[in-house]
């Protein structure tokens, strides 16, 4: 699970306008990482500007998973993941980064805005914090913690049936074994009831 890009972009009436944008493209070699960058601006403007206002859609390109949210009020988030990273917790990551940029920047930059002029901060940390999505979303951890209780609870169900298994063995070859003694116990004893001792 990883995350690549984490973007806010305004939805302009022709074009949408890159706002600030956080990229981690560690994972590629250095010389494609100005080309996936660029790629990955692109495919966010291009999917802000085929959005409608107030929707959430989640688009599916090769590997990569890319999920959009256009507020409203024009503002919109471009979250780009693998297909692996869950959309509650990419959606809770735009959700909470839009709320937070629209607190720190003026709605009347937005419009006008660019990468450069505009002074947020906050998206780098956020890209880094939500790499692990357990970590970063408490629901998401919850449920790996439940998971990860529901296999422990499996293996110990699984042990007892197998110790009830051996219990049952155990008990058989008692009987087994209390027969065979009972019936050695006759057979000494009538062995020795024809022997005297003087």
């Amino acid at each position: 699970m990883k995350l690549y890009s984490l973007s806010v972009l305004y939805k302009g009436k022709p074009n949408a306008v890159l706002l600030k944008a956080a990229y981690d493209v560690s994972s590629f070699s250095f010389f494609q990482r100005s080309s996936v960058q660029e790629f990955m601006t692109f495919t966010s403007q291009l999917i802000v500007e085929r959005s409608a206002k107030g929707s959430r859609a989640s688009v599916k390109e090769q590997e990569y998973l890319c999920h959009v949210y256009v507020r409203n009020d024009s503002l919109a988030g471009v979250v780009i993941a693998d297909s692996e990273y869950p959309s509650r917790v990419a959606f809770t990551l735009l959700e909470k980064v839009l709320d937070e940029f629209s607190k720190h920047v003026d709605r009347i930059e937005w419009p006008v805005g660019s990468p450069a002029s505009i002074n947020y901060t906050a998206l780098a940390g956020h890209l880094s914090r939500y790499q692990n999505p357990r970590e970063a979303d408490p629901m998401t951890k919850v449920q790996a913690e439940l998971d990860e209780t529901k296999i422990i609870l499996h293996n110990t169900m699984e042990s007892l049936l197998e110790r009830g298994e051996r219990l049952d063995d155990l008990v058989s070859k008692s009987e087994v074994l209390g027969t065979q003694s009972k019936a050695f116990y006759k057979t000494a004893r009538k062995q020795n009831s024809c022997c005297t001792i003087m």
